[in-house]
């Protein structure tokens, strides 16, 4: 069980998530952490933990290891149906270190290299290694045209690791990788921004209304009339057993009075951006969840409810741009919501920005960042690492519940 852990998602082709690599912050350089007996112990009984089946759902989880875990003390938890084993130096180079992946794929793992200087593109061929992982930053483009073919030729999966933009994942799809780490995923494709069909200028009506401090019943209702498929929806969203498990809801005002206004609006909101994210990544939507959740946790640790939903709205709403591959700011001129919201979706200062900030540093895990973080939010890094925790494990839920609803999202090519 772990403590202090960030996960990165590995797309592929299709932008459909494939993996997660797992980071990990009391292990060397994000490796898997060793521990003593009475360490684990402690950290499982006074901290937040996750398993791996917590952090990465039903794909498998990529971990950095040390060779000398490798070689000696390779832990016994971990199986090869939920794992890949990623390495940091070539097993070609270390006798020891072969031998040990030999075991470890006749015990059925799959073994990745960590090969930011493609050495195995000019070492003779070895047996045990499943994937290459490349990190495209590292490697000249002339380098990347030279040898990343050969490597797809030659029947190893390739992974491309800091695919920052939309651009860098077209010219690594067109060099023959065939996963993607990075969140290029989360940039506006406005090269095929168009105009918003009426049912999607519908959901951002309802989004308005479900996001404005002021709940106007009379017209959320109104909307969700005119479109009988959302009415559906949402009823059934509000009923799954994963959301509510007090009463069958039959109406839009019979939700309000057992659930009340902050969770009927936020049913509201995130029912209408899974919709709108219908033709992007799944992950898109994981991302905004694991923010909004995290938002709406940090602000009531440090503020209390009165403006949690706010919180979750910004977390919720912060990749409405790429959502819509449009300007944020021309999106939140058609949303009536807070000036507090605007600003902290803009980058502008404001209530909700650090907010938004400590959710990205958990995304990259970028430790030192989070070390500030929690400086300057005035929290402890316990605290702000168990409220990370509970939003992966709140996000995988609500992915779960709304998979019952939508078709699996289409990418953009």
């Amino acid at each position: 069980m772990f403590a202090f852990i960030a996960r990165q998602p590995i797309l592929d082709k299709e932008q459909d998530l494939f993996a997660y690599e797992l980071l990990f912050r009391d292990g060397a350089q994000g490796t898997y952490p060793e521990h003593e007996p009475k360490k684990t112990e402690i950290i499982n009984s006074r901290f937040n933990t996750l398993g791996i089946d917590d952090i990465s759902g039903d794909k498998r989880a990529f971990i950095n290891f040390l060779p000398e875990t490798i070689i000696n003390r390779f832990p016994e938890e971990l199986t090869p149906d939920n794992i890949v084993v990623e390495l940091t130096q070539n097993p070609a180079l270390n006798t020891s270190l072969m031998n040990a992946c030999e075991f470890l794929k006749n015990a059925g793992y799959q073994i990745a290299l960590n090969d930011n200087r493609l050495q195995s593109a000019v070492l003779a061929p070895y047996p045990y290694i499943d994937i290459v992982k490349v990190d495209i930053n590292k490697i000249t483009p002339q380098m990347l045209e030279k040898h990343i073919p050969i490597l797809a030729a030659s029947g190893i999966q390739l992974v491309a690791e800091q695919v920052a933009t939309l651009d860098q994942f077209a010219m690594c799809l067109d060099l023959g990788f065939d996963y993607f780490q990075g969140y290029f995923f989360t940039q506006p494709n406005t090269k095929t921004a168009k105009a918003l069909p009426s049912s999607k200028i519908t959901l951002l009506e309802l989004m308005s209304y479900g996001a404005s401090s002021h709940f106007n019943l009379e017209k959320v209702e109104h909307i969700i009339e005119r479109d009988a498929a959302l009415s559906y929806l949402l009823l059934r969203f509000i009923n799954n057993p994963m959301i509510n498990k007090r009463e069958k809801i039959t109406s839009l005002r019979h939700a309000l009075h057992y659930l009340g206004e902050v969770e009927v609006k936020k049913f509201i909101a995130l029912l209408s951006i899974a919709s709108l994210n219908d033709e992007k990544p799944e992950e898109l939507l994981q991302v905004s969840l694991v923010r909004a959740k995290f938002c709406e946790l940090l602000e009531i640790h440090k503020h209390g409810k009165n403006k949690a939903m706010s919180a979750f709205i910004v977390g919720l709403f912060s990749l409405l741009d790429t959502i819509l591959d449009g300007e944020m700011a021309s999106i939140l001129e058609k949303l009536p919501i807070s000036a507090d919201i605007k600003q902290a979706l803009l980058g502008i200062d404001g209530d909700y920005t650090q907010h938004l900030k400590t959710a990205k540093a958990f995304e990259a895990g970028l430790w030192g960042k989070i070390v500030t973080q929690a400086e300057s939010l005035d929290i402890s890094q316990k605290e702000l690492h168990g409220i990370f925790n509970d939003s992966i494990r709140w996000s995988n839920d609500m992915r779960q519940a709304l998979s019952d609803f939508f078709p699996k999202a289409k990418a953009q090519g």
